[in-house]
């Protein structure tokens, strides 16, 4: 079964390049819209659909850095296996401890939510970079996976934030 990018004609990256997947998903997506095969047999037409769907979930996952990182880790052996493995640095325990203080004392505060926001993305921006190099450069697959789910952390407490700032 091809991969992901190979589906989408990509280079296997992390750093991958917003427009290009964006192009990459419509070129492939018209390549089997269900009216180029308006006129096909029923069978042809379900395998169509077939195909849209994994494009369509193609994209979804590759569009997401969180998702892209821990499917780039799963393409080299290395499950990032979240729900059972929640083994992190001590570092990155703590600041998850004083991230989550902070938000109950900021709860219902926008500027203080706020504050933890930009916190917190200038984080992901640097696990992002982080990831780039050692997925792209090092292939260091079993520190990367530890590092997506520390994104996947981030990720989460972004949600409730922006919940609480809405």
């Amino acid at each position: 079964m091809d991969s992901y990018f190979s589906l989408l004609n990509l280079a296997p990256t992390f750093a991958l390049d917003a427009d290009a997947l964006e192009r990459a998903w419509r070129e492939a997506s018209a390549r089997v819209h269900p009216d180029r095969f308006a006129t096909a047999s029923a069978a042809e037409k379900r395998v169509a659909m077939q195909w849209a769907s994994r494009i369509n979930q193609a994209y979804e996952v590759l569009r997401k850095p969180v998702k892209r990182a821990a499917y780039l880790c799963e393409l080299a052996g290395h499950s990032v296996d979240a729900e059972n493995n929640t083994r992190m640095d001590t570092a990155f325990l703590m600041k998850q401890m004083q991230w989550r203080e902070e938000l109950e004392e900021a709860a219902g505060d926008a500027t203080a939510l706020q504050a933890l926001k930009t916190t917190i993305d200038a984080e992901e921006q640097a696990l992002e970079r982080c990831l780039t190099e050692l997925l792209d450069s090092k292939k260091d697959y079993a520190t990367a996976s530890e590092k997506v789910r520390q994104l996947m952390f981030i990720t989460k407490i972004q949600q409730e934030i922006q919940s609480l700032i809405a």
